[in-house]
């Protein structure tokens, strides 16, 4: 499992004009690797990974399924594998809504699922979130870097958090500190799992905010 989560992909990526996906790079605070995504439907299940916290690895393209189903043989290269803190693995497929119920993609799926099953790994398919949380979550991830915060006012932020109900009064009393300083520690902060918001709304200054448990 170790081996899988840490390997490189299976295929190689190409890029060229007029391609219709569009592919590239992500760095996953999870695990301080980059992780290749192959959509932008993907990147977007890949970030919602990453802010999970009980996710502890991630890769993309991990290996390649071949096994008999019925009389044929299949070939399939799932698009991501993710460990959690318990052990827990799951394989994940990431299609386009429009594509859910194609035959021929419903039977490589029941397939990938029944293979999955006997190694004890869930298996999910997934073709996308509610918007405006995978917009929150894309947004917060360019605060994901600890190094690019001032870490100095993290205590400074959470005490305020303790007293406050929103984004705005945790800036309010962070008194003589400027907001462009502030707000990315509260935005890491909510990255990291220290603070909770509700991510089913477009964030911004009136969001309600409060310290973990």
């Amino acid at each position: 499992m170790d081996d899988v989560a840490s390997g490189l992909p299976v295929r190689e990526f190409r890029w060229y004009r007029g391609r219709k996906h569009y592919s590239g790079w992500y760095h996953a605070a999870t695990t301080g690797r980059m992780v290749v995504y192959e959509s932008r439907l993907e990147l977007a299940r890949i970030l919602i990974a990453d802010f999970a916290s009980e996710i502890t690895e991630i890769a993309a393209q991990p290996f390649q399924l071949v096994g008999p189903d019925g009389p044929r043989v299949r070939r399939h290269v799932p698009d991501l594998f993710l460990v959690h803190a318990d052990g827990l693995v799951t394989v994940v497929d990431v299609k386009a809504p429009a594509r859910m119920k194609d035959p021929k993609v419903i039977a490589q799926f029941d397939w990938t699922r029944q293979v999955c099953s006997r190694r004890g790994w869930v298996y999910e398919t997934w073709s996308g979130a509610e918007p405006a949380v995978v917009e929150n979550v894309r947004f917060l991830a360019g605060y994901r870097r600890r190094d690019l915060v001032d870490i100095s006012l993290i205590a400074r932020v959470l005490d305020a958090a303790a007293g406050q109900t929103t984004i705005g009064g945790i800036e309010a009393t962070m008194a003589g500190q400027p907001c462009e300083i502030v707000r990315p520690v509260i935005l890491h902060l909510v990255w990291s799992g220290r603070l909770v918001t509700d991510l089913h709304a477009p964030l911004n200054r009136a969001s309600r905010i409060r310290v973990a448990a």
